[in-house]
């Protein structure tokens, strides 16, 4: 049977009778991106208002009798909630969609449902899957390539469309009525029961479905198609947003765009003038403060190699710097007898480091060196270089190198 949320998919609350009630576990991801386990139950209704995910569409959210549903799937002819709060078999329940995201998926999923009929009607792009994002939904077409012009025209045709205000009809079919085979679609599920639902946007498309959608596509208000990127296997992905998410979309472009005429100080026609000029202007600047650093780099080497404290362990922190700058002043004292210890960053976080000397002598310090300011490094040749975490123990390192040197020396 189909559940009420399919069979009335704008009604938003029902009373209905608890079936059972079982212990379960549900996955789910935490704050910190790892995966939780979630103890609670599974509670089987006589009928439900919750879509359980499927056909590309996320499930539903909702309460019973105001427990939370945080999760509601599909096991053939009955739909399992998952709440953290046991019902008692036989309990009269109150059920409650959550309309704003219930609506959503109703938009999106008849959003897809048109814009598959349209490509392939105008174009023969066929529709492989497809995907209900949070943010966006893609459409996966059939083809390596869909042109700009293809887009705006399938742009075009599903908005007039929408403002024809065509009628979107749910029918139910028996598996062995001949229409199911004029239908379009992509299979029914293995533990599918029950008859075949047909979705029927009128004069445009039939398509098996077990969906929530609109009952007439003004309730889609407008589709925007974002642009097309490649996809998998030669095939093309299609994103696209439908209704209330277009209006958010443009609520927060318009902030944008707000944003960058105060802080460009030029109208939004002229924004991307503008970025342009500024990226210009910030390579100028980047590439003059390169040379002046390679030129206070070459100044740093000779001032070191003209020291009276050069020789042994020579060391040196700046705050502004690179991996270049150190190592042209490794490049220009040139000395392969005196261990050269150099650091740029923030004098107590992270920075960057490198240890250039003697061959041995870097290939035995460089890792207890990028130990001792727990970071990572490699090298050759003389040099080890890498980045650490922690600056404020290059005392320790300066400490480290000179032990080094004088048990050298000893040895000698």
């Amino acid at each position: 049977m189909a559940f009420r949320c399919q069979r009335d998919s704008y009604a938003r609350e029902f009373t209905t009778t608890v079936v059972s009630c079982s212990p379960a576990e549900l996955q789910t991801e935490g704050s910190n991106g790892k995966k939780e386990v979630l103890n609670g139950f599974h509670v089987v209704l006589e009928d439900t208002l919750l879509f359980p995910e499927g056909g590309g569409q996320p499930d539903d959210r909702g309460s019973i009798n105001d427990v939370s549903v945080l999760r509601v799937t599909r096991q053939g002819a009955q739909a399992d909630h998952f709440t953290q709060t046991p019902l008692a078999p036989g309990t009269e329940v109150q059920v409650r969609v959550d309309w704003e995201r219930r609506f959503d998926h109703m938009q999106q999923h008849s959003g897809q449902h048109l814009i598959t009929a349209v490509a392939d009607h105008l174009f023969g792009l066929k529709t492989t899957s497809w995907e209900l994002g949070r943010a966006r939904s893609v459409i996966e077409l059939d083809s390596p390539s869909v042109t700009a012009e293809q887009v705006a025209a399938i742009e075009q045709s599903v908005n007039e469309k929408i403002r024809a205000r065509l009628p979107v009809n749910v029918r139910e079919l028996s598996l062995d009525d001949p229409e199911v085979e004029q239908v379009r679609g992509r299979g029914l599920p293995d533990d599918h029961a029950g008859p075949v639902r047909v979705v029927t946007i009128e004069s445009v498309d039939a398509n098996m479905c077990c969906g929530t959608h609109v009952s007439n596509l003004s309730d889609l208000q407008v589709i925007k198609i974002l642009g097309t990127e490649k996809g998998k296997k030669n095939k093309t992905n299609l994103a696209f947003l439908a209704g209330n998410r277009v209006l958010k979309w443009m609520e927060r472009s318009h902030g944008s765009e707000k944003a960058l005429t105060a802080l460009l100080k030029c109208g939004a026609e002229d924004h991307v003038e503008a970025v342009k000029k500024l990226q210009n202007s910030t390579k100028l600047l980047q590439k003059n403060n390169l040379n002046l650093l390679r030129d206070l780099a070459v100044h740093v080497a000779h001032s070191l190699r003209n020291s009276p404290d050069w020789g042994g362990v020579v060391t040196l922190h700046r705050k502004e710097g690179d991996s270049e700058f150190m190592n042209i002043i490794a490049n220009e004292i040139g000395s392969e007898e005196t261990l050269l210890f150099l650091t740029v960053g923030d004098e107590k976080g992270a920075g960057l480091f490198l240890l250039a000397g003697p061959a041995e002598a870097v290939e035995t310090l460089g890792p207890r060196v990028a130990e001792v300011l727990e970071g990572k490094g490699a090298g050759k040749k003389g040099r080890f270089q890498g980045k650490a975490t922690r600056m404020s123990r290059r005392g320790e390192v300066q400490a480290l190198l000179q032990d080094y040197i004088s048990t050298q020396s000893a040895e000698e």
